[in-house]
């Protein structure tokens, strides 16, 4: 099957759908009006059941089809947009100061909208869809609210799928794997606490900037010289904060930064080598130092079964040469993860051609994959819950 027509007929009216929210972006679970957006547009396609409410301020429209009695799927798409300030120039471009739909997601909840509508108005298959739009995916665990809200069992969902643009994949091509294809995610928080003084007299102070900095080059050797080197693993230190003045140098530093990895007990070993890190600099120099370490997402992980269906319908839609089935793990969260700890299924990236980066200020989500997306998601419905 390639494009289905109508989802190319449809192309228009979905980009338009997609420019209002690029237009409108809201943060983390502060997404009233996309919510409000998507629940009007589930009952106007005549959704059996449209939940409003899940995880906080997550939807979930129901089409059941008529072709008789069968399991539930579950095609997921994110809502909420970035804390950045866009620099694309779109006529459609941010009206809210500050955000910006900088990963695709206005361009993810358009698709699944088209996939919706068209899936309630031709209900070829049996059983019933379940089509999820998931605030805070950003960083706020959305995924996560939603699972605990009980929405897989409210919704006797069986398997759960979900897709991600991918800027530098030409558009009309998918990219997948089975296992590990994106990373675990943890934060940290490390406080250095010295003594300060004046400038003009070190010797009379522990300078915790000169701490802070002999611990941003340690910590690159937890990748380098303490895990096995074909191992995934990832610490960054992205934030340095300390000092105010030329002349004092202060009472601490803080740094920041991100830990990511595709297996546990290498995330495992990265805090631990932090921690001792951490403790034979304060102990050589005379500091206190402190490390709040956070684990985030979970592995994104594919289920095989799951994985090589989701491949075999992204063929049908646009030719085996069109699908990369083992590409390499992405070292990016994604806390669709949380649903597939809770039930089987699979995550694949469809292209979204030359355009800027995920999270950079120039980036938009490209209306010529509209069609694309909309393909994959309605032959995997009606191929899943074939009678």
């Amino acid at each position: 099957m390639p494009i289905l027509n109508r989802a190319a007929e449809m192309q228009e009216e979905v980009a338009g759908w997609r420019r209002h929210l690029h237009a409108n972006p809201e943060l983390n679970f502060d997404v009233v009006e996309t919510a409000a957006f998507v629940a009007d547009k589930l009952k106007s396609f005549g959704c059996d059941e449209v939940a409003t409410g899940i995880g906080r301020t997550g939807v979930v429209g129901v089409i059941r089809g008529r072709l008789g009695e069968g399991a539930a799927i579950g095609l997921r798409a994110d809502m909420d947009a970035l804390p950045i300030a866009e620099t694309t120039g779109r006529p459609y471009a941010s009206r809210n100061p500050g955000k910006m739909h900088a990963c695709g997601h206005d361009g993810h909840t358009a698709m699944l909208l088209g996939a919706a509508k068209y899936l309630a108005e031709t209900r070829n298959f049996a059983g019933s869809v379940a089509v999820i739009f998931q605030p805070a995916e950003e960083g706020g665990g959305g995924g996560n609210e939603m699972v605990k809200d009980g929405m897989m069992e409210r919704f006797g969902i069986a398997r759960v799928f979900g897709m991600h643009n991918m800027p530098g994949l030409p558009v009309g091509q998918f990219a997948i794997r089975p296992g590990p294809i994106m990373a675990a995610t943890a934060e940290f928080t490390i406080t250095v606490g010295g003594r300060g003084g004046h400038a003009a007299m070190p010797q009379a102070t522990i300078d915790p900037i000169v701490i802070a900095s002999q611990l941003v080059g340690a910590l690159q050797t937890i990748a380098s010289r303490s895990t096995d080197p074909v191992e995934a693993l990832v610490v960054s230190v992205t934030k340095f904060h300390a000092g105010d003045a030329y002349n004092v140098i202060p009472e601490k530093a803080v740094l920041a930064g991100t830990v990511r990895t595709l297996k546990k007990d290498v995330a495992a070993k990265a805090e631990e080598r932090m921690r001792a890190l951490c403790a034979g600099l304060a102990a050589s120099f005379g500091a206190a130092i402190e490390l709040d370490f956070d684990a985030n997402y979970p592995v994104t992980f594919n289920h095989e079964r799951e994985t090589a269906f989701a491949a075999d319908v992204a063929a049908a839609v646009a030719g085996e040469a069109q699908v990369h089935r083992a590409i390499q793990p992405l070292m990016g969260g994604e806390d669709f993860s949380y649903m597939l700890e809770a039930r089987p299924g699979a995550f694949i990236f469809v292209g979204n051609g030359d355009s800027a980066g995920l999270h950079h200020p120039a980036y938009d989500f490209n209306d010529e994959a509209i069609a694309h997306g909309m393909s994959y998601w309605v032959k995997l419905a009606e191929t899943e819950l074939a009678p």
